[in-house]
């Protein structure tokens, strides 16, 4: 069975959501992707409120397992770093109140997760959530190819493992060198270290 993850790139003007399947083998396929936007113009409550409509409304619709949300870090801008902890706060309650853990993931991390590099671009993130997803076209704007690769990064830690050791060439069926790179770091960090 799939782990549904509903991934968030929190944002008071563009707010990226994002859902994404993943099966045992790390398949991920995509569910839904948006982004909420409202306008600076607007009074700051009736913003905050629209980011929690639209959130609350997938998670509704769409019913994910979990949620990963990008970590909010200090930044020079402090209206912008507001903006984005208010975004994170409301998504942070939607989920409290259905019960729904929520993971908080680093820009680098999901980096590290879908390209196989912390220090990967946006464009090379856009481009590697294509593929993984097996879209068309890339996602657009950025705020939702971020929302995409928050989802997969937590469903490829999360995601359930029975199948894959019940049998492991399944598992290893159509990974992505990222999901590969993601595997082995992953394998390495379990691996017993010798005492010297």
């Amino acid at each position: 069975m799939a782990l549904r993850v509903l991934g968030v790139d929190p944002g008071l003007t563009r707010c990226g959501v994002g859902i994404v399947d993943i099966a045992a083998n790390r398949r991920a396929t995509l569910v839904a992707v948006e982004v909420i936007r409202t306008s600076p113009d607007d009074d700051l409550a009736a913003r905050v409120r629209a980011i929690q409509l639209g959130v609350t409304a997938l998670l509704d619709e769409h019913a994910p397992a979990a949620v990963a949300l990008e970590r909010v870090f200090a930044q020079h801008n402090v209206r912008t770093v507001m903006g984005t902890a208010q975004a994170s706060g409301v998504v942070l309650a939607a989920a409290a109140e259905r019960g729904l853990t929520v993971a908080l993931h680093t820009p680098t991390e999901v980096k590290a997760a879908v390209t196989g590099h912390g220090g990967a671009d946006k464009r090379q993130v856009t481009a590697m959530v294509q593929r993984i997803l097996r879209l068309d076209a890339p996602p657009k704007p950025a705020d939702a190819a971020d929302a995409l690769a928050l989802a997969i990064c937590h469903g490829w830690r999360g995601a359930p493992a029975s199948a894959s050791r019940a049998d492991p060439s399944a598992a290893e069926e159509g990974l992505t060198p990222a999901q590969r790179a993601w595997r082995d770091a992953e394998r390495a960090s379990r691996a017993p270290r010798l005492e010297r």
